[in-house]
């Protein structure tokens, strides 16, 4: 089929596809359409993405503890948990984190700051951390499924 062949197209759609691609489709828009169709799967099941480990689960919208409250707070909280979560185990340098959250030029303090706010919220002892751990000299990284 080719790309002008709109019949084909129509016919591809009516027989069960989700979606049509032709070539040389961008690299972001492939991207975003597979964020979309994964975003719409989830929704017709009734769930959503969710990241566990121990006792902490953490959805795209809100977080909870153990007692299953919801995590409420400021966005710079909730970006800086999200992408933990993205990177659920490994080790994410203050470079990188400011870099994602923020501007790289940004003082290594505000991240210090939200990293404990959010401890104050997910942590069952913030000054003991199971999730948010340091890693001294370079970053932090959320501990992955026990």
């Amino acid at each position: 089929m080719s790309r002008g062949d709109e019949a084909g197209k129509v016919q591809a759609l009516d027989l069960g596809a989700d979606d049509y691609l032709t070539k040389l489709v961008r690299h972001g828009r492939l991207l975003a359409r597979l964020r979309a169709a994964l975003r719409h799967q989830l929704q017709v099941q009734g769930e959503r993405p969710v990241f566990r480990s121990g006792d902490l689960s953490s959805t795209w919208c809100a977080a909870s503890s153990r007692s299953a409250r919801r995590t409420s707070g400021c966005r710079q909280e909730y970006d800086l948990l999200r992408v933990l979560v993205q990177h659920a185990g490994k080790v994410l340098t203050h470079r990188f984190l400011l870099k994602e959250l923020w501007d790289e030029l940004t003082d290594a303090q505000y991240l210090r700051v939200y990293v404990r706010q959010l401890r104050q919220k997910i942590e069952a002892d913030p000054e003991r951390p199971h999730y948010v751990l340091t890693e001294t000299g370079i970053g932090y990284r959320l501990r992955a499924s026990d």
